[in-house]
């Protein structure tokens, strides 16, 4: 498997630091999030700050930039690091399009289908001058009298969908070169529920599990600074299936209880989080632990994405533990 890396800081500068720090440690991707900061400046600055490791957004909002706009950042982010970039996009949830972005949720996996072939044909033909006449339900394009006057470093930038459900996992195994989990998906559920839905089209896509990783002496410790991530993720009622198939679904309703009673931001719920939540969930306790937890992974992923938790932490609290995770992941790199 491919070790790879989530790189966090308070600043982009930080950002950047830590993403050079697990490019020197051996890790062969560097992926950025959106949520706190815009997906493509993050990349930015890591392409920036390396010279080796792919970067990659895990993920982009698929909807709440037009397909050109995407297609030109990814374009723009290519040619910066040297084409090395990688564009996950992902959908997002009801709430979070439509409230947050005032973007229409209706027919996700149609909207996706078409977002991702408007972005690769705008890259096929955005240098020649050739009308783009694209009929779509959701994300029509049409496009005359333009010509982009740089020549891309590549027209074939790789594109991985985030995936959960089985109908937008299906379509990841269909039109994606990868697909991208949260960070909370275990081996079983890896092997039962996702690697069935993305075989389904006969394609080989790159397998991106993602995981939420907490390292200390005292695995105590390790399970808390996890915790927050783990509620963070089961504030989402959309994810009740995932939560039933580890049979967490009493705890996930405790966490969903908690977090309308209480008002609390979805990551600062750690204290109605369980360990048996965390340990079923992340890769969180000692050194040791984590390497056996990666292990289970082998044969089911060809890549893994940690990540340092980071919900309901102190910026010093996820600084440790991102110092922490780096010296193990330059271990399993050597």
């Amino acid at each position: 498997m491919r070790i790879t890396f989530g790189p966090w800081g308070e600043t982009l500068d930080e950002v950047a630091a830590a993403a050079r720090a697990a490019e020197d440690a051996g890790a062969e991707a560097l992926w950025v999030p959106e949520l706190h900061r815009s997906a493509t400046i993050s990349a930015a600055a890591v392409a920036a700050a390396t010279t080796r490791a792919q970067v990659g957004t895990a993920i982009a909002l698929a909807f709440t930039r037009s397909p050109m706009v995407t297609a030109l950042e990814a374009l723009d982010l290519d040619e910066l690091s040297g084409g090395r970039f990688v564009l996950g996009l992902g959908t997002g949830v009801q709430r979070l399009n439509e409230d947050w972005h005032g973007v229409d949720w209706s027919k996700p996996v149609t909207h996706l289908r078409e977002t991702v072939r408007d972005i690769r044909a705008f890259w096929a033909s955005c240098t020649t001058g050739e009308p783009i006449d694209l009929p779509g339900e959701r994300a029509p394009m049409r496009i005359r009298g333009y010509q982009r006057p740089y020549q891309p470093t590549r027209t074939d930038i790789p594109v991985y969908l985030a995936a959960m459900g089985p109908a937008l996992t299906r379509l990841a195994g269909e039109i994606g070169d990868g697909w991208i989990s949260h960070e909370l998906v275990s081996p079983a559920f890896l092997r039962e529920r996702i690697l069935p839905e993305l075989g389904a089209s006969g394609r080989r896509v790159d397998v991106v599990t993602s995981a939420c990783c907490s390292v200390d002496r005292d695995p105590a410790v390790a399970r808390r600074r996890s915790a927050g991530m783990v509620g963070f993720y089961a504030t989402v009622r959309t994810y009740a299936d995932f939560f039933a198939f580890h049979d967490l679904a009493e705890e996930q309703g405790a966490v969903i209880e908690a977090f309308r009673s209480s008002g609390a931001v979805a990551g600062g719920l750690a204290d109605a989080v369980p360990d048996r939540m965390v340990s079923a969930l992340t890769l969180s306790g000692t050194r040791d632990d984590v390497a056996a937890g990666l292990a289970a992974y082998e044969g089911l992923a060809d890549t893994v994405k940690l990540t340092p938790p980071t919900h309901g932490l102190t910026p010093e609290e996820t600084r440790l533990a991102q110092k922490e995770l780096i010296a193990v992941i330059e271990e399993l790199c050597r």
